[in-house]
């Protein structure tokens, strides 16, 4: 695509993809949270009971559809590329810290934008700290940051996530015994499984045709001043603001926002280590799953790392609430950001090497 065609792209994805997770919260999705890729883990992986928090349990079928969305279309673009190996137990404890950043924040880079969106100015710290993260991140890449290399993988071990997803969607609509729900809290409040799978794919498959990605926007701007997929962080924005605002749903201000808490320099320190990490990773949690959609096993392995930060945050108590952050889950952001820089210099020196 060239420039003018993808900015095209983006805004019109980005348009959809706001609007849509404004309709999730009024089919009952939690308010400022009709997509949220890192609370949404968190549920699913609560769901299969590997943690106990019960107010966040569910498998969330709009995660289910963004891998199968992205993997539909990746495999009627021709674009289904099947790779991966590299740095794979790095790529998962990168998962994991990207993981404890958003739960201090209490959300990804995406429900950062529909926290915004909905009139939570708590996001703005958040905003802040994403994008200083982001900037730490490209001063590495600028001296040479790079992972080991990827090499291509057979086609079955690639289907092997998308086939994890339909036996996920079974168990969602089977709702055997051994699958937790919750009964009470942001996990007892979802939209119907059919309307919450077809977003999903349709969310999906937007998100790979138009390559939209949180951390690229910024990062781009920084190494190339290249501010095309900045379009896609407006056009989400102007698009579940639209639907808040014609619905009622547009309440601003710091206070008594849902699912969230007023602490600005956790709000702040939360996003910089999720955006450190996703820089170092090359994508954001949406642009994660995405590429595991599309054939990415190290897209694969840092999914795998976020489900286990998720399980690890809610099992230790390091998970922000309401009611602000927690001090174990303080210690464990601080351990983040120094296990990511450790990471990004010893990567930086094999690079130019």
């Amino acid at each position: 695509m060239n420039g003018s065609s993808e900015k095209r792209t983006l805004i019109i994805s980005g348009l959809i993809i706001g609007a849509i997770a404004g309709f999730l919260v009024l089919a009952g999705n939690p308010a400022n949270m009709g997509y949220c890729i890192a609370c949404f883990i968190r549920d699913t992986v609560g769901g299969l009971g590997l943690h106990r928090a019960a107010p966040v349990q569910y498998i969330r079928p709009e995660i289910i559809g963004l891998i199968l969305g992205a993997y539909l279309i990746s495999m009627i673009r021709g674009e289904h590329n099947s790779k991966g190996g590299s740095a794979p137990i790095t790529r998962f404890i990168l998962g994991c810290f990207v993981m404890i950043g958003c739960l201090m924040f209490l959300g990804c880079p995406i429900r950062m934008i529909l926290r915004i969106g909905g009139g939570d100015w708590n996001a703005l710290f958040g905003l802040a700290g994403f994008a200083g993260g982001i900037g730490v991140g490209t001063l590495f890449l600028n001296r040479g940051y790079s992972l080991q290399r990827t090499y291509a993988i057979s086609k079955l071990e690639s289907s092997i996530m998308p086939i994890i997803q339909v036996v996920l969607l079974v168990l969602v609509v089977a709702a055997p015994a051994f699958i937790f729900f919750s009964q009470k809290g942001p996990g007892s409040m979802h939209a119907p499984w059919l309307i919450s799978l077809a977003a999903g794919l349709v969310v999906g498959g937007l998100a790979q045709f138009s390559r939209m990605c949180t951390v690229g926007g910024i990062r781009d701007l920084f190494l190339f001043k290249k501010s095309v997929l900045i379009y896609g962080y407006f056009a989400v924005l102007i698009g579940v603001l639209l639907v808040n605002i014609s619905f009622g749903n547009f309440h601003p201000g710091f206070a008594n926002q849902p699912i969230a808490h007023t602490d600005g320099l956790w709000n702040f320190l939360g996003m910089a280590l999720a955006g450190f990490c996703s820089v170092l990773l090359g994508g954001c949690p949406l642009r994660q799953l995405i590429m595991t959609g599309e054939g990415n096993s190290d897209s694969v392995v840092t999914v795998l790392g976020l489900a286990a930060g998720a399980a690890f945050a809610h099992n230790f108590g390091l998970a922000a609430s309401g009611t602000g952050p927690t001090f174990n889950g303080q210690i464990a952001v601080g351990i983040g950001f120094v296990v990511a820089f450790i990471i990004a210099v010893v990567n930086t020196k094999r690079g130019n090497a």
